[in-house]
Parts: C-alpha cells; structure tokens; sequence
C-alpha cells in the first residue's frame, strides 16, 4: 500500500507538470513528453483544418443561386428565404463535421501514450502494480476520448440547428461586405472589363463570367453569401475555442480528479483483481520458488553431509 501510494502521488505530480504547468524537467531531452507545446501545434493544426475544410463550388455564388431557386415561393419581391440560408449553413457544417472529431480522438491518442509512459515509469520497480496502473490508465483514457467526441458531435450539432451570435463582429463583417457589393455588381456587369475575374476585398479574385446568366438573382445572392462569410467566421472561432476549453477541462479533470479513482477502483475493485490478487505469486515466480526451496533442501542436506564426515575424520585423526 505505501508503494502504491507512492507511484499514485509522483504519477500524479508528473502529469500535472507535462499536462498543465508546462513544466518538462523530468524529460529534457523528450520532445514528445512537452505536452503542452504538442497540444497547441495540434490545436494550431486543428484550426488550419477546419478553416480549409468544406470550400463551396468553385463559380462564386452559384451554391446561392442554387438554393434560391430551389427555395422561391410566393412572398414579397426580393425577400430573403429563410431556409436558404438555413440549407447552405447546414451543408457547411456537414462538411466539416469529421475534422473535429478527428482532431479530439487523435489528442487523446497522444494523451494516451503520455499518460501511459509516465505510470510506467513510476511502477517500474513494482511489475503487478505496473499491470494493473497501466490497465486502469487506457480505461480512463478511453472514457476521456469516448466524452470528448460526444461533446464535439453536440457542439456541431447546435451549430446546425441554432443560429445565433452576441459577438459585434458578425454585423460587421457583414456591413463591410455589402458595402462592397454595389461596386462588384457593377464589375459583373462592366462589358469593357479585360479579364474574366474581379477582386473582392477579403475574398481574392472571382471568376464572374458565369453569373451575366443570373442578373435577376445576383443581389440576393449576394446578399446571403455575405451572411454566410460572416457568420461562418463566428461558427469556426466558437467551434475552436468550445472544443480547446473542453480538452483543457478534460485534461485537468484527468490529472486531478479521475487518475485515482479509476486507479483504486481498478485496484480495489474484485473484478480489477484487488491487493489480495497482487499479493499472489504467478506460476513462474512459484516454480522458481519451488527451485530454490529444492536448492536450499539439497544445500542442508550436504551440509549435513559434510558435517557428518568432517566428525568422522576428526575422530579418526584422533585414534
């Protein structure tokens, strides 16, 4: 019981260094055991995937036209379907519902791998306590990840059905991409321009000569691909920031909370074994056990042999 106290509590002071203090004097030369530089490269990388993920068709505003077309009914001129804007969100999320849940299962992947070395580590010394840390540590592992990846899909989720932000940023984004749309119908429009593309601010440059076919539509279309821009923006920073506080919370749950119990009820628990199971010997250990009890007969015994003659040849030099 000491011993295991004693590997639970440096197990846990090691994570809490590597996890979440940044602290890696105990791996110096390990670049793989400085966690939290290895968290935020993937977090960085997680960003960078989502923020290239699910790119529309590439004629600019014809996924709008599309949908439009498919959403008109009979309702004053211009005004704006709901379910367009609803339809095109929806396929958005769609297509990048697979990154973030990637993203977790491989955070947790490595965690796996950090958690498991540094356990090793301390129960080295004790190989049935080892077997059992060990065990207790990929079940706990395998809860955090199975938690994390429920709490992404709900994250995702609520992006599809609600769409809603108190961040100023959207109105923004917003007025400042309809500012510009008078200046690019004109462009569309514009018979002397010398090329087939026109550069919008914040967008690049726009191959336009497909949309001369839909003038009736291209304000409206416009209009919902400046509120989808906009607000796509607010969904992939809340979707980052949501997930990033989870595995920071997760980790810290982990390290200070869930470590132990799940140790102890591995350990303590009759279907993880219990101390009374530790403390039995496997056959290898018995049979070896059982040679030495044979080797230490046999020693006695010739002992005993050697005692008896060296008597005998004591009595002999006397006569």
């Amino acid at each position: 019981m000491p011993a295991f106290m004693h590997i639970l509590s440096l197990s846990k002071d090691s994570l809490r260094k590597i996890l979440l203090i940044g602290d890696f004097e105990e791996y110096p030369e390990e670049n793989q055991m400085h966690c939290t530089a290895r968290l935020v490269e993937m977090l960085n990388s997680f960003a960078s995937d989502l923020q290239n993920c699910g790119v529309a068709t590439e004629d600019f505003l014809m996924d709008e036209i599309n949908v439009l077309e498919e959403s008109k009914f009979i309702v004053l001129p211009n005004f704006m379907p709901k379910t367009a804007f609803q339809t095109l969100h929806q396929i958005k999320v769609k297509g990048i519902k697979s990154v973030p849940v990637n993203f977790v299962d491989s955070v947790w992947d490595y965690l796996e791998t950090v958690v498991t070395s540094v356990l090793n580590r301390h129960s080295a010394n004790y190989y049935q306590l080892q077997v059992s840390i060990c065990r207790a540590g990929e079940h706990l592992i395998a809860k955090k990840k199975k938690s994390s990846i429920q709490h992404v899909l709900q994250a995702v989720e609520m992006e599809k059905h609600t769409y809603y932000t108190c961040h100023p940023e959207y109105l923004q984004e917003y007025n400042r991409l309809m500012s510009l749309q008078e200046e690019f119908l004109k462009e569309v429009l514009n018979a002397s321009r010398k090329t087939s593309t026109v550069k919008l601010e914040g967008v690049g440059d726009i191959e336009v000569n497909h949309l001369k076919k839909y003038l009736n539509m291209l304000t409206q279309a416009y209009d919902l691909k400046a509120r989808l821009i906009a607000y796509w923006k607010i969904v992939l920073r809340r979707l980052i920031d949501v997930i990033a506080l989870h595995l920071m919370l997760s980790i810290n749950e982990l390290v200070n909370v869930d470590l132990s119990k799940e140790i102890c009820n591995e350990l303590l628990s009759s279907t993880g074994g219990g101390f009374e199971r530790l403390l039995e010997e496997s056959p290898s250990i018995s049979g070896k056990r059982q040679k030495l009890s044979r080797s230490v007969k046999v020693l006695k015994e010739s002992k005993e042999t050697v005692a008896n003659i060296m008597d005998r040849i004591g009595a002999y030099g006397d006569n």
